[in-house]
């Protein structure tokens, strides 16, 4: 019973292992050996799984609401035989990069048929694979503009607040410098009248004694 039991046992984490070594199937897909179906789930591209069982030879991504792929997401799938990306609302900006990159490896005209693009309005109908890259990069510059000023604005705001800094610092510097040398001659001068008098109280005391 106990032999038994231990190799229970034993299987059961063999299995855990071989599951664990080839990832666990992503919510709210199905996976069935190596095909695995997220057709038809409602997915948009900030829901979308991250990571793929690393055996899946088949994904099913169709009938979605993606616009985009998460860059690399397909890479580590060298197994993957077939996928399917029709029916998606595939948005043609910079962020389509990714998956024009992925699907011109491929070299499957079937596909690349099948996956176009919906926005914007210009390039309704174009293939993604049939993508000029250049014009790709141009809807990116605008963000890339305003963040790289952004930058240069906030470099500015800080170089002004560390050069009033700078000066506050030398001015106040220089104030207590000056009060200093004021508050030294001062005393020096009330020592200096201190000993006047003294010698003149003492002159006085010396004649009336003679």
């Amino acid at each position: 019973m106990g032999v038994h039991t231990g190799c229970v046992i034993m299987s059961m984490l063999l299995c855990m292992s071989a599951a664990r070594a080839e990832g666990a199937c992503p919510s709210p897909c199905s996976c069935d050996g190596g095909v695995v179906e997220c057709n038809g789930r409602g997915l948009i591209t900030s829901s979308m799984p991250t990571s793929f069982p690393s055996g899946t030879t088949e994904l099913r991504l169709h009938n979605n609401h993606l616009t985009a792929l998460p860059t690399g997401v397909l890479d580590p799938l060298t197994s993957l035989r077939k996928i399917s990306l029709h029916g998606n609302p595939w948005s043609c900006d910079c962020s389509i990069l990714y998956l024009r990159g992925w699907l011109l490896k491929q070299r499957n005209d079937v596909l690349m048929r099948n996956v176009s693009c919906s926005s914007p309005h210009a390039l309704q109908g174009v293939l993604v694979a049939n993508l000029v890259e250049e014009d790709l990069l141009s809807s990116c510059r605008y963000w890339f503009c305003d963040l790289a000023l952004a930058s240069q604005i906030s470099l500015v705001i800080f170089i002004i607040i560390q050069a009033i800094l700078l000066a506050s610092v030398i001015y106040f510097l220089r104030r207590f410098e000056r009060l200093s040398k004021e508050a030294r001659r001062t005393t020096e001068e009330s020592i200096a009248g201190g000993d006047v008098s003294g010698g003149n109280e003492y002159t006085m005391i010396k004649d009336r004694g003679t």
